[in-house]
């Protein structure tokens, strides 16, 4: 589902990232976990269409995303470390803004079971997203995820900021969306939350994958003496 074959992109004479390779399949999650400038970034902006690889190539659901763009965007989600959304408009009217973009157009009924879905509490529907906290925000953009039907889920840092509980609300989610065949590429600071969720983990280090470990056959410290090792 979201796959990078020798993956590069280069700013004059500095590698932000350096002939990746990564294949992930439907219902996987993977982490990425680096230093700031590892290239963490540079992989996610290069599967959203952001930017242009200087070689390689970058494909979700089998479509090359620099030469199908807009095509590509309609299989995907992004939820970066601060969500973009309209404080003025409740949760309701961002989720049904942002998916009527994807060419969907539910009633509010239904938007109301996709935000459910993602975890938010009924009475925070119709309530303008000003008063919404970060952990409120993200599960908005997990609804419009749900509401979308991606078929991959790319995440920045997602969890940066959030209390242990809303962290903990936000893994569960994840989990649920794996189950119903989602794939999800999450990059993240956070060892703990990425061996909690992951089924593979990736370490960067200067634009290189170095490491790719199953997360199962590895304990949370033993992955973090791996990465602190690493970087």
């Amino acid at each position: 589902m979201i796959e990078a074959i020798n993956l590069t992109k280069s700013y004059k004479d500095q590698i932000a990232l350096n002939n990746l390779n990564l294949t992930i399949s439907e219902g996987e999650i993977f982490c990425l976990l680096g230093q700031n400038g590892a290239g963490k970034t540079t992989t996610i902006n290069l599967f959203l269409g952001f930017i242009e690889p200087s070689a390689g190539k970058a494909s979700i659901n089998g479509l090359d995303v620099a030469s199908n763009a807009l095509e590509t965007k309609k299989n995907v989600a992004y939820i970066p470390e601060t969500v973009m959304l309209y404080p003025n408009l409740t949760g309701i009217e961002n989720l049904k803004f942002f998916s009527s973009l994807a060419g969907f157009h539910y009633g509010n009924e239904e938007l109301s079971h996709y935000l459910s879905k993602a975890g938010l509490q009924t009475d925070a529907h119709n309530q303008r997203l000003s008063g919404y906290s970060k952990g409120m925000r993200q599960k908005v953009g997990i609804g419009n995820a749900l509401a979308k039907k991606a078929k991959a889920l790319l995440l920045d840092e997602p969890t940066s900021g959030l209390d242990p509980k809303a962290a903990n609300e936000f893994s569960e989610i994840l989990k649920e969306l794996s189950k119903s065949g989602t794939a999800v590429l999450m990059a993240t600071h956070d060892i703990f939350r990425a061996k909690e969720v992951a089924n593979r983990i990736g370490i960067m280090k200067e634009g290189n994958l170095v490491s790719v470990i199953d997360a199962s056959s590895i304990s949370a410290n033993e992955l973090e003496a791996l990465y602190l090792q690493t970087v």
